[in-house]
């Protein structure tokens, strides 16, 4: 077998592989080039997913044209220049290897001027070969135009999904990129029409508003938390609007979207207490971290992140999420209109913000909708948008020399009736379930020997006795393991264990753990332990198995892990020793239960997730009733 060295040709397509996989990962690596140069606005349109036509275009700082040239080069970048930069990375891309690879594998066209020159460089490629390269007239900044995209692999191409679903991609893509720089105004267009368009004002909120839609901004909570060099500012959603998967845990670190296990992890358990098990939680989370502690260089898509204070970044990421929701009501509204009915008023809002161009659309429909009473608005207002083009022509980017000014508008809105709506109380501010406002709690008593009514000012709150009673026993159980105050029941005869290498090495290293447990465990010799006590609240369960559990959770390495297993059988037991629905309840023990819920920090959800309470306004009533019309 005779060794040669490959043709430059071949190389370039060989890396191109590592880095363009597909539409989407062209469009990431432009955008990121145009948000490190400095722009405030950038335009992607994409045509068949995609494959036959993607353009970047961006107000940023432009490529001089004598480099222009060096740019599509392998390796060839402005991000860094020497490995010791590796180490303090700050820039999104640094790898010098996108515009080498996009060009190895399709039909380039940039057009690119820097704000200090009066004309603009173009250059064409074809399967980065140069075709034509010449001064022409262009606005500031650049544009990037990629055609027939994988025409010379003919095998990467075969392997595209349908263009619906490429362009899927590319749209979840530009959607996390407006949300980690809420500061740049994004827009997107899929085969002629705008997907979504951002003013890049700096508010997250307006960002998701845009994106997930009002009720999902209507059910965030904001987060910010800084201690010792780690930041973490963004929003929480409310329990109540948990996923079936982990998609919608959006984090990024220092303006870079990320998948890490360790964050996700964190996340969850800080949720823990709120939500069932197999719900996961939608957050989007901006952390702030020394990059000189993070390591990006793992993979060509640089979503992969290394922490080299993994476990202080746990601790602080999970008692941030837990201690920002434990400070605000988790009490779940239930509502007698119909989805259809709400969906119908939350069309007529949108309708009414997307006539409202203004530098502050969302505050400024959110003012129309929490009027009052129906009035008539008459303003004249005025784009406001500073070194935006963005904001110009919707024909700008078709013709880059094209401008159109932006002249003042009339705006003249009737606020229409079937959406006027009276500001509701806001739970986040105001608890509920505090031990001072006992004496305002109207018992109105129980219905279907299962659930118990209250009247609290304008709110019907409805407590599930089981759910209660569940999370009063399990947290009443927890408090004796946080304090220490286990009671050991022995196990007479003993249970023997055999364990592997592996095992007793874990073993050894977490004994005070188990000690702490309430488990009284001796070395039996070899690779064997004898188990003489279990906790006493835990006696009846199978030991053997509760401590294998607990070993196997602290040998995969949980941050989290050293009583995991013993709250899930807690819980478990909480649930077994917990009142049943369909048993009746004197309204003395239903007080004296609802008395101690009010003293625990979670009062909403039991240990499995459920919630403890749910309220209905009586505005909700009032409009079912007709009493209120809308």
């Amino acid at each position: 077998m005779s060794i040669h060295v490959l043709d430059s040709e071949t190389i370039d397509k060989i890396a191109a592989g590592e880095v363009v996989e597909n539409p989407k990962s062209v469009v990431k690596e432009l955008v990121e080039n145009a948000i490190d140069a400095k722009a405030d606005a950038i335009t992607v349109e994409i045509k068949k997913g995609g494959v036959e036509l993607i353009r970047v275009t961006d107000n940023g700082e432009g490529i001089y044209p004598e480099e222009v040239r060096s740019a599509f080069l392998r390796h060839a970048t402005s991000k860094i220049t020497d490995a010791s930069d590796l180490a303090h990375i700050l820039s999104l891309g640094f790898r010098g290897e996108a515009l080498s690879s996009i060009a190895a594998v399709s039909k380039v066209e940039i057009i690119t001027k820097t704000r200090d020159l009066v004309t603009g460089t173009k250059m064409n490629l074809e399967g980065a070969v140069e075709t034509d390269f010449s001064e022409v007239g262009a606005p500031d900044g650049t544009t990037f135009i990629i055609r027939n995209l994988f025409f010379n692999t003919p095998v990467r191409r075969k392997f595209l999904k349908q263009p619906a679903t490429e362009g899927s991609y590319v749209a979840d893509l530009m959607e996390h990129l407006a949300m980690s720089h809420p500061d740049i105004s994004f827009k997107l267009v899929i085969d002629g029409r705008v997907k979504f368009h951002t003013s890049g004002n700096g508010d997250l909120k307006e960002v998701i508003y845009r994106i997930l839609g009002k009720d999902i901004s209507n059910s965030v909570i904001p987060i910010l938390v800084e201690e010792d060099g780690i930041k973490i500012e963004g929003f929480l959603g409310k329990p109540v609007i948990n996923r079936s998967n982990r998609n919608h845990e959006i984090v990024f670190l220092n303006g870079r979207y990320i998948n890490s296990t360790l964050v996700s992890k964190a996340i969850e358990e800080g949720y823990k207490e709120y939500l069932m098990q197999h719900k996961f939680p939608l957050c989007i989370l901006h952390l702030n971290i020394d990059c000189e502690k993070i390591d990006v260089n793992v993979h060509p898509n640089k979503m992969d992140v290394r922490f080299s204070e993994a476990d202080r970044v746990s601790e602080f990421i999970y008692t941030a999420v837990k201690d920002t929701l434990s400070k605000r009501e988790m009490i779940p509204d239930a509502y007698l209109e119909s989805d259809k009915e709400r969906l119908s008023v939350e069309i007529e809002e949108r309708k009414l913000l997307e006539k409202t161009p203004t530098a502050e659309p969302f505050e400024t429909a959110r003012k129309i909708f929490e009027s009052p009473e129906p009035k008539k608005v008459e303003e004249t207002v005025e784009y406001n948008f500073p070194k935006k083009e963005i904001f110009l022509s919707d024909d700008f980017f078709e013709e880059e020399n094209t401008k159109e000014a932006a002249m003042p508008i009339e705006v003249e809105t009737d606020a229409p009736k079937s959406f006027i709506r009276p500001e509701q109380l806001t739970l986040f501010d105001d608890k509920i379930l505090v031990a001072e406002n006992k004496r305002k709690f109207k018992f109105i008593g129980q219905v279907f020997d299962t659930y118990w009514l209250i009247e609290f000012e304008d709110k019907l709150l409805m407590i599930d006795q089981h759910a209660a009673h569940e999370k009063v026993n399990f947290e009443r159980w927890m408090a004796h393991f946080r304090n220490k105050d286990i009671v050991t029941q022995s196990l007479m005869p003993p249970i023997i264990v055999s364990l592997s290498a592996l095992e007793m090495r874990t073993y050894q290293s977490y004994m005070e753990v188990f000690t702490r447990l309430g488990f009284e465990i001796d070395e039996f010799g070899g690779n064997e332990l004898a188990i003489r006590g279990i906790p006493m609240d835990l006696y009846g369960t199978d030991a053997n198995k509760m401590f294998t559990e607990v070993l196997d959770q602290l040998e995969n390495g949980s941050d989290f892990g050293d009583i995991k297993v013993i709250e899930e059988k807690l819980a478990s037991m909480s649930c077994k020793a917990a009142v049943k629905g369909n048993n009746k309840l004197s309204e003395a023990e239903a007080k004296a239960l609802i008395d101690e819920l009010l003293t625990l920090d979670n009062p909403y959800n039991c240990p499995h997730g459920r919630p403890t309470i749910i309220s209905m306004s009586k505005y909700e009533m009032d409009r079912k009733f007709k009493r209120v019309v809308n």
